[in-house]
């Protein structure tokens, strides 16, 4: 692990005890509202919009033809130094036609700051290259739309339940698979996902 990502402030190892616990736990986390399924049916993820982190336009139809792999992700999380292995895993595939896609989130126990503007300078003290959303919700009634999309193809069981929750969206749109947060983005069953969605043509 990269000395940026070391825990060296009882702070930090205070929150990365608490949040292992928390996960270990599964805290209640509210059902995401699935989207209708004739509509799911008829969309891909190119379909939707989100918001960068700048707030410029991020529309998911910038990366049609590449393969996605779409993250929660959260700051101040036991699994925060995640965000060096989804860098590690960008700059691997992006030549290829792949990308990470970030989606700051506070859904899961607030470990997100507050504003935008902290996200991205920490994600820039991180060397945090890969593209960004907005802070979002990923869970419950005000889910983004794309994550209403994956609960209604995936189902709830394939739902984010903490932060770094993995979506891997093929060339064509089209959802592949899900990773939980456990499963780290270097962990072979990532990296083999991604180089077999990597072969196929959008």
């Amino acid at each position: 692990m990269g000395k940026r990502w070391k825990l060296g402030a009882a702070a930090v190892i205070a929150i990365g005890v608490v949040t292992a616990v928390g996960y270990a736990q599964f805290p209640s986390v509210p059902d995401t509202p699935p989207m209708a399924a004739a509509e799911a049916a008829k969309r891909s993820a190119w379909d939707f919009n989100l918001v960068a982190i700048d707030g410029a336009p991020l529309p998911m139809a910038k990366f049609k033809g590449q393969v996605v792999l779409l993250v929660n992700t959260a700051s101040m999380c036991g699994f925060t130094p995640q965000y060096e292995g989804l860098q590690k895993v960008q700059d691997s595939y992006a030549k290829r036609g792949f990308t990470v896609v970030g989606v700051p989130s506070g859904n899961f126990k607030g470990q997100e700051y507050g504003s935008n503007g902290e996200i991205a300078a920490f994600c820039k003290s991180k060397a945090v290259k890969f593209p960004l959303a907005e802070k979002s919700d990923v869970v419950g009634p005000q889910a983004l739309p794309i994550y209403r999309w994956a609960a209604a193809k995936l189902g709830q069981q394939n739902t984010p339940k903490w932060n770094f929750h993995k979506y891997l969206i093929g060339r064509d749109g089209r959802l592949i698979a899900a990773f939980g947060t456990r499963t780290a983005p270097t962990d072979p069953k990532v990296t083999s996902a991604i180089e077999d969605a990597l072969k196929t043509r959008g």
